[in-house]
């Protein structure tokens, strides 16, 4: 009787484990062709945009003083025109889209830091870069990240026009909403090219900027530690 009933209990088991095995597929397939959709899409919005900036930028570098027809500039237009689609791509690209079920039930509640990520983005008020180097830590609530997603969320965000002071934020504020962990914590450093190459032309200057969520705004120990080990 009793191995009648283990019998029973096993064949229950093992087509539970299968159905949600056939749902995790169906669920990563689904994800794929969402996924794959959604970049032929952003596809063909670049390719219908690219006339206007390509037309854009010949106007430019004409009132400039240039001669646009000469062999040097001849694709220049172009080329700016995929530069700077490129490098406002962050427009077409969302934190859930990027995730992409990178977040897994783990039971840890210390400190996770990833420092010196590269970020590159463009000022909004002259169109000029600033870069430099992200640092992030966040206090898992029982679920975590893939490490790569974290450098994925900055390169949404620094990928459209920005200030250096929202981009932290929004850096920050994507993470906490998307992890929901006890704290978040972000610094950027970096460089602008438009104190740099005009204006006050101070080539060393560096701006330094910082967002603290969650007890890391509450606890100056856990602020401390986080600051201490994110710049040794």
């Amino acid at each position: 009787m009793n191995g009648h009933s283990n019998g029973k209990v096993n064949d229950t088991v093992e087509a539970f484990q299968c159905n949600s095995f056939n749902d995790l597929v169906i669920d990563t397939k689904k994800s794929a062709v969402h996924r794959k959709h959604e970049t032929s899409r952003k596809e063909d919005e670049d390719k219908s945009r690219l006339p206007a900036l390509e037309a854009a930028y010949t106007s430019i570098i004409r009132e400039l003083g240039e001669d646009v027809s000469r062999q040097g500039l001849l694709r220049t237009p172009l080329r700016a025109a995929k530069a700077m689609q490129f490098l406002t791509k962050g427009y077409h690209e969302n934190i859930e889209d990027i995730l992409n079920n990178a977040i897994f039930d783990e039971d840890h509640d210390e400190m996770v830091i990833v420092k010196n990520i590269d970020v590159f983005s463009l000022c909004e008020h002259h169109l000029v870069p600033f870069f430099g180097k992200v640092h992030i830590g966040y206090i898992p609530n029982k679920k975590v990240v893939g490490l790569s997603k974290l450098a994925r969320i900055v390169e949404i965000f620094s990928r459209r026009l920005q200030v250096q002071e929202r981009l932290t934020k929004q850096i920050a504020t994507g993470i906490s909403e998307a992890l929901q962990p006890k704290g978040v914590a972000v610094v950027i450093e970096a460089a602008h090219m438009c104190m740099a190459m005009r204006g006050v032309q101070k080539m060393n200057s560096r701006t330094v900027t910082s967002v603290m969520l969650g007890v890391y705004l509450e606890d100056p120990k856990t602020r401390e530690e986080f600051l201490s080990l994110s710049q040794n």
